[in-house]
């Protein structure tokens, strides 16, 4: 008798990332139990031992160096045969129970992608503390406007349908196919079942400005295709608010000798005053209001809307290194 198909086709992109590939593979093995499903890991002309740690787990290898994420993706769903495809990025770690969760949530009525916000992992710098208050938390089961693409799963059918991830996004290419699928008139729901520990978070104050200035660079870019609505606003208007002021700042201090300095004054007062209101709802998230905490997450979401305004100007180059060449 011939083997039944696959129910879930795990599509995973790697690049000269091989223990945390290692750690992701392992989860979902140990997740999938007896449930039907294939492992599908696209590497990106990896140097370290990414394809052999993804041969010795099962895992089909295709070989696609010099692509985009949105292409390595692209290509894994062309050649899976699972009904649902689940997108996990190398460095996140799901936790037990995705793969159903995923399977019950898409078998809801109109849904066709889930997913949640990922968690930092839990021995995480304070940045990485900062950065997971920044991001939120998905609670419950409900419809969301968008879901990050390292920890998603979408109908099979849904997403041929749209044509996949568009390639000519660098960045936001999840956003972007949220959007046409909302537009489409299916659902996009958040569940936070679909646990997942992401750690690529950024370490650093400086992996947080290069991971969000390169990550920033498509934003306005997606986000002006679909509905703009009132949740999504301020991903749109706060970036361009705060790059004008960046602007303004330096023309004061350029014109320093006629009084400039008042104007940069009063930028950076604006400045401060939108990164602290960011910082209000991060500290409101962690659930303290200590001193150094209210300090931390104000550094945080300083860097974090200085990268993303200088994105919109500014084409970075892909900021993620390798947490290790050889296993």
């Amino acid at each position: 008798m011939a083997p039944s198909a696959p129910r879930v086709s795990f599509i995973i992109p790697v690049r000269d990332d091989a223990r945390r590939l290692q750690r992701c593979l392992e989860a979902i093995r140990r997740d999938a139990g007896r449930s039907a499903v294939e492992i599908i890991v696209v590497d990106n002309g990896s140097v370290d031992h990414s394809v052999e740690v993804a041969r010795e787990a099962g895992a089909r290898v295709l070989p696609y160096p010099k692509l985009s994420v949105a292409e390595l993706r692209n290509r894994g769903a062309a050649v899976a045969r699972g009904d649902l495809l689940a997108f996990i990025d190398a460095d996140h770690e799901i936790a037990a129970g995705w793969t159903e969760a995923a399977i019950d949530s898409l078998g809801l009525d109109d849904v066709a992608a889930a997913g949640a916000l990922c968690h930092a992992p839990s021995d995480g710098t304070w940045v990485q503390r900062m950065y997971d208050a920044l991001r939120g938390r998905t609670k419950g089961r409900h419809d969301v406007e968008w879901l990050g693409s390292g920890n998603m799963a979408v109908r099979r059918d849904a997403f041929l349908l749209l044509g996949g991830f568009d390639t000519r996004l660098e960045t936001c290419e999840d956003v972007d196919l949220c959007s046409r699928l909302r537009q489409a008139g299916m659902r996009v729901i958040g569940d936070e079942r679909l646990r997942s520990v992401h750690f690529g978070d950024p370490a650093s104050l400086r992996a947080l400005f290069a991971g969000e200035l390169w990550r920033g660079r498509d934003n306005l870019r997606a986000s002006l295709r679909g509905p703009i609505t009132l949740r999504s606003l301020p991903s749109v208007v706060i970036p361009i608010i705060d790059v004008l002021l960046v602007a303004a700042s330096l023309v004061g201090v350029i014109t320093a000798p006629a009084g400039g300095l008042r104007v940069t004054a009063a930028a950076a007062l604006v400045l401060c005053s939108l990164a602290l209101m960011r910082a209000t709802r991060m500290i409101h998230r962690f659930g303290g209001a200590r001193p150094a905490t209210l300090v931390q997450a104000f550094i945080v979401a300083s860097v974090y809307d200085l990268a993303r305004a200088l994105a919109i100007v500014a084409r970075a180059r892909h900021h993620r290194r390798p947490a290790s060449v050889r296993i």
